[in-house]
């Protein structure tokens, strides 16, 4: 398995508009206030950085993750084993997550269990399930770059090194009309469990 150099790339229409639409009705049942990993401890809380609702599907959990797992390795070249299962989440009116790294820092304390489950985290996609109809774009400070949320594209970035230097720094900006749904993939350097 090859670790991947850093890089953000946009795929328009990654997903049709029934994928998105049936990803949605499938999430909206489960969905409660995300959560962030805390670093001391790597255990799972509220946090006020993020203040989006989510829920998990587990990898492979029903055929439409299925197809769209296989899609996202053939896409990237990473293999599906790999990978986190598909996070979904809503963000509403007012909703943002701060800027933050997707990587675990593997000197914080907490992260050592996390790391135990398939290694750090080395890329991450950000599929766009529904649009809101003003913010909510994806940004990445320190390379001075914003992708607008559109239905069915997304965006994929890489982070060979748990660091900053990998310029993976990003933020969900603020929706300020509307609703904005992503589905969001993490893939790890190891197969996930």
């Amino acid at each position: 398995t090859r670790r991947s150099s850093d890089l953000v790339v946009v795929f328009n229409n990654l997903l049709s508009e029934q994928e998105c639409d049936e990803l949605i009705a499938l999430s909206e049942p489960k969905l409660s206030r995300s959560t962030t990993v805390n670093s001391a401890t790597g255990a799972f809380e509220v946090h006020e950085a993020r203040t989006s609702e989510g829920t998990y599907f587990m990898l492979g959990e029903n055929e439409l993750c299925q197809r769209i797992e296989r899609r996202i390795a053939e896409l990237v070249r990473w293999p599906i084993e790999n990978g986190e299962g598909l996070q979904i989440l809503r963000y509403s009116n007012g909703a943002t997550y701060t800027p933050h790294y997707d990587y675990f820092d593997p000197a914080a304390p907490g992260s050592a269990t996390i790391l135990k489950t398939g290694g750090n985290r080395v890329g991450t996609i950000v599929m766009y399930l529904q649009a809101p109809e003003k913010g909510g774009a994806t940004t990445f400070p320190d390379v001075g770059l914003e992708v607008a949320p559109v239905k069915g594209s997304a965006v994929f970035f890489s982070y060979a090194n748990p660091h900053p230097s990998s310029k993976s720094l990003h933020s969900g900006a603020p929706v300020t009309q509307g609703e904005k749904y992503v589905a969001t993939k993490w893939l790890r350097e190891k197969a996930y469990r």
